[in-house]
């Protein structure tokens, strides 16, 4: 049910991987097939070090750390290709309330999408999941100067909305994500990510610390306008 909105911000700003889609651990064994086929192990350690990362960031950590034959731009294309055949596939579908919560957000205020992903994995996510047309901007974290932590994907976003950071929430759920947000100046509700929960310090710059989606729904329509014509 709608909550009244307060009107303390004016937009949104969506991280995708663990706030969208449960894609993590998906990158997780893309990266380790690629290690594994040139007859490295990749572990959970190098999982962390590149959870952020741009791809052009990743791929060059991936190519590097697998001695790689590929330089990180073919590093980069294997690894999405298999990323875009497990979306295909059915691999990566919404989390249980996010369409509600994209859908019920954009009645009150423009959101945009803040992404480590490239480029053409985001717009085939929302293109597959009919979310699109609700974004009015999406940025890749391949589209700006540095990867999350860096605050530069979150203020290219704000910038797209045409809005400064402090009037932006923003939803995440990853150590380097939070970071991000919390750097760019945003108001930042935390969604933890359960598999790979993000660290302390990331969660103390959050301002709510959310259960579900529902619960992150429910506090981004408190803190935004009403819907035009009510």
């Amino acid at each position: 049910m709608t909550q009244p909105g307060t009107g303390a911000h004016r937009a949104v700003v969506f991280d995708m991987d663990g706030v969208l889609v449960e894609s993590e651990h998906l990158w997780e064994r893309m990266w380790t097939a690629f290690a594994a086929d040139r007859g490295r192990t990749w572990t959970a350690e190098q999982t962390r070090q590149v959870q952020g990362m741009s791809a052009p960031e990743w791929s060059e950590f991936l190519a590097r750390f697998s001695d790689a034959a590929e330089p990180a731009a073919e590093t980069e294309r294997i690894v999405v290709d298999g990323m875009i055949a497990a979306l295909d596939g059915g691999e990566i579908e919404l989390l249980p309330g996010a369409f509600a919560m994209v859908t019920e957000t954009a009645q009150r205020a423009p959101i945009a999408l803040a992404s480590s992903a490239p480029r053409r994995l985001i717009d085939a996510v929302l293109d597959r999941h009919g979310l699109t047309d609700y974004f009015s901007a999406t940025v890749s974290s391949a589209e700006v100067p540095s990867g999350k932590p860096s605050p530069d994907v979150y203020l290219a976003a704000a910038g797209k909305l045409g809005r400064d950071a402090a009037e932006c929430l923003a939803v995440e759920d990853s150590s380097n994500g939070l970071r991000a947000a919390a750097a760019a100046g945003m108001t930042v509700v935390a969604i933890p990510n359960s598999d790979y929960p993000p660290a302390e310090d990331a969660l103390a710059g959050a301002s709510h610390i959310a259960t579900d989606l529902d619960d992150v729904r429910r506090r981004l329509v408190s803190s935004l306008p009403e819907p035009v014509g009510n």
